[in-house]
């Protein structure tokens, strides 16, 4: 596969074009955990941030920790411009979206108000003609809708054109193929997807494999 076979690229925020500090991760969770009265281990918060697998909500089950709680909390404790200072963009990611002259565009399960500090700070902004922000009106991937909105919105949805999501979690993949494009993992060597089988149209390592 190269990347000259599509005329639009979809991507995923979080752990395909950015990253997190692991530390605060860590401190993050870790401050959640002492407002819901449970200690998770540093293991555990990276199973939680990432969502690997099924890891959530077998945590989530075993703590007895109710999920919209967590998440009520979660956007509680976390500070926009705290996360936007601990965020750092892949070298990989940069070298093949700065190449693009076609429309890109991210969905993403960043929230819209951590979302927008994140590429301000890293000036990643201009890089993207849609930026999707999945809720609970545009659905959660891998339901289809948010990434048919951001198809759309580049003007690329329904007429011929032909384009991948890029991500580095099964649900990206899904929700590629649930809109009827090619959905592409990128496996990072942080990642460990426990024996989680990701099916898309292809898988690589790095976004600049995608150039070859």
């Amino acid at each position: 596969m190269a990347g000259d076979d599509y005329d639009f690229w979809l991507l995923d925020l979080d752990g395909t074009v950015v990253d997190i500090e692991q530390p605060y991760i860590h401190e993050v969770v870790g401050e959640i955990g002492d407002r819901l009265g449970h200690e998770f281990t540093d293991r555990e918060a990276e199973l939680l941030w990432y969502g690997i697998g099924n890891a959530r909500e077998q945590l989530f089950a075993k703590s007895d920790i109710d999920q919209d709680r967590f998440w009520n909390v979660f956007h509680e404790v976390e500070d926009p411009i705290t996360r936007a200072e601990s965020t750092y963009v892949y070298d990989d990611a940069a070298n093949f979206v700065s190449g693009l002259d076609i429309p890109v565009g991210v969905v993403t399960h960043c929230q819209e108000y951590l979302t927008g500090p994140v590429l301000e700070r890293l000036d990643i902004a201009d890089w993207f003609d849609t930026v999707v922000c999945c809720s609970d009106e545009t659905g959660w991937k891998p339901d289809p809708t948010p990434v048919e909105m951001a198809m759309s919105e580049l003007g690329v949805a329904h007429n011929g054109h032909v384009g991948a999501m890029v991500g580095d979690d099964p649900t990206d993949v899904e929700a590629a193929h649930n809109a009827g494009i090619d959905g592409i993992h990128v496996s990072r060597p942080s990642r460990n997807w426990e024996g989680t089988r990701v099916l898309g149209a292809d898988r690589v390592a790095a976004l600049t494999d995608l150039e070859e």
